[in-house]
């Protein structure tokens, strides 16, 4: 028994210089660059965000901005894009939509246009006669009914993106997370190793 003591307290004196203090500091001071880090990755998103809704506006390489980000948030924790104006999903391409969808009222309209110029030239040969025309009308717009074309509606879902980063990702705030996690248990442990000893030295 007293040998056993005598191991225990052994233990103890080779615990001491690795005092609670170190193990708090370290965890204190990795704890606090990780969640820099941490926002760093989530101001890295907001901007790269940012800068594809100007490309957006500018008609610019939509493609290759939403490509960018989109890469981006899958390989960094905590990038987030939530925002406060409770617009889901958070990117909203509004700019190419609304090009998107003006070009396709423009296509529909100079195609009517030809179609009702057509229908013009083939009535008229159809029906020659009639008081200013006034015969053909019936003619056009059967014309224009059967060939005219109508506006086919831009999905607009294809326009909006959510991106959901990673748990975990391998870059720095991941790495500085996993530090702050081992300082955490290191601590823990030394704590509960002193606590143990000291309790069955007084047994």
């Amino acid at each position: 028994m007293v040998a056993s003591k005598r191991h225990l307290h052994h233990w103890l004196v080779r615990l001491r210089p690795y005092g609670v203090g170190y193990f708090v500091a370290a965890f204190l001071v990795l704890g606090v660059v990780a969640l820099f880090a941490l926002r760093q990755n989530n101001l890295g998103a907001v901007r790269l965000r940012d800068q594809l809704l100007e490309v957006d506006k500018q008609n610019g390489d939509v493609e290759a901005a939403l490509g960018k980000l989109r890469e981006y948030m899958y390989s960094h924790m905590n990038a987030q894009l939530s925002n406060d104006t409770g617009i889901y999903p958070p990117i909203q391409l509004k700019y190419t939509y609304e090009r998107l969808s003006a070009a396709e009222k423009q296509r529909v309209q100079t195609a009517n246009q030809k179609i009702y110029n057509d229908a013009q030239k083939t009535c008229e040969a159809l029906v020659p006669n009639g008081l200013s025309g006034s015969g053909r009308i019936p003619c056009i717009q059967q014309y224009v009914d059967t060939k005219g074309q109508k506006e086919q509606s831009v999905p607009d879902a294809l326009y909006k993106f959510d991106f959901v980063s990673p748990a975990w990702s391998p870059d720095l705030a991941g790495f500085l997370v996993v530090l702050a996690f081992m300082a955490l248990i290191l601590l823990i442990a030394r704590i509960a190793a002193a606590l143990w000893l000291r309790a069955s030295l007084s047994d």
